[in-house]
């Protein structure tokens, strides 16, 4: 592998601008760091045009043996100065290798759904933190996709990817516009249900064997104003003070009481004074 020495090299400055949304999105190209999210990209098949390692970096196992199947692969790898490979990652862990990826085309019309699927929509949601962590808690609970309601960040913003540990390449996913996504749900005969305090049908109450969309809004404003009309008020309970969960948090609990009813039975669980 050659080595990159300098702060001018033009991939290091191709690296660098990528660390912002607007030239991931005209370059049609993002970054994956650190080695889980590389691999499950890889097994993705998600088209990755050049790794870069950290020179005298030690590596895992596993990364070893990754890049020596991308070199067979001819995925063009450079060895890159610790001082220069620092500067190329957005986040503060260093696992020693930074890839540049082509962005897959994540549309509704190429989404394929499971029979009485249970989805997840994350409307206007911001923050890709927030994002990665449902798609994270999805691909544990065997969410069927997870659907992006005019998101307020890109898909494969790096810390959505590390967010999720690489999840965002594992759980079948589509972007839309809020109509679009709708007339998604519509066409696959899915209910949509969203968290709402003061509803009268608790979460567990929700038949969620049947499948269903679970809808979740922006960290600020809620749900926009089509889901609002749209969809079906349910209950988290709120015991203390405040009035709501974060966004991922209540993307897990709505997750696993469905995975609890499809995979249990639809029974009310025990309270632990019941048991």
């Amino acid at each position: 592998m050659s080595t990159i020495t300098s702060f001018q090299n033009p991939r290091f400055k191709r690296v660098r601008k990528l660390h912002e949304g607007r030239h991931r999105r005209k370059l049609g190209l993002f970054l994956i760091e650190g080695v889980r999210p590389l691999v499950l990209a890889y097994r993705a098949r998600v088209r990755l045009a050049e790794v870069f390692v950290c020179r005298d970096h030690p590596l895992s196992p596993q990364a070893r043996e990754l890049l020596l199947e991308l070199d067979r692969r001819g995925v063009p790898l450079w060895e890159v100065a610790p001082r220069v490979f620092q500067e190329m990652l957005l986040g503060q862990r260093n696992e020693g290798v930074v890839a540049v990826a082509h962005t897959p085309r994540r549309a509704l019309e190429t989404l394929r759904l499971p029979p009485q699927p249970v989805v997840a929509v994350l409307d206007q949601v911001e923050k890709p933190g927030n994002i990665g962590a449902v798609f994270r808690s999805a691909d544990a609970s065997g969410v069927a996709a997870v659907l992006l309601s005019d998101p307020g960040t890109d898909l494969f913003n790096p810390h959505a990817i590390h967010a999720s540990l690489g999840a965002v390449f594992t759980v079948p996913c589509a972007v839309g516009t809020a109509p679009e996504v709708k007339a998604f749900l519509e066409a696959h005969h899915l209910p949509c249900y969203a968290a709402q305090v003061g509803a009268s049908q608790l979460y567990t109450q929700v038949d969620w064997t049947q499948g269903g969309a679970i809808v979740l809004g922006n960290e600020a404003r809620g749900l926009g104003p089509l889901w609002r009309q749209d969809t079906q008020p349910v209950a988290l309970p709120m015991l203390g003070q405040v009035d709501s969960l974060n966004v991922s948090v209540a993307a897990g609990v709505f997750f696993y009481e469905a995975w609890r009813q499809r995979h249990q039975g639809l029974g009310e669980p025990k309270s632990a004074s019941e048991s």
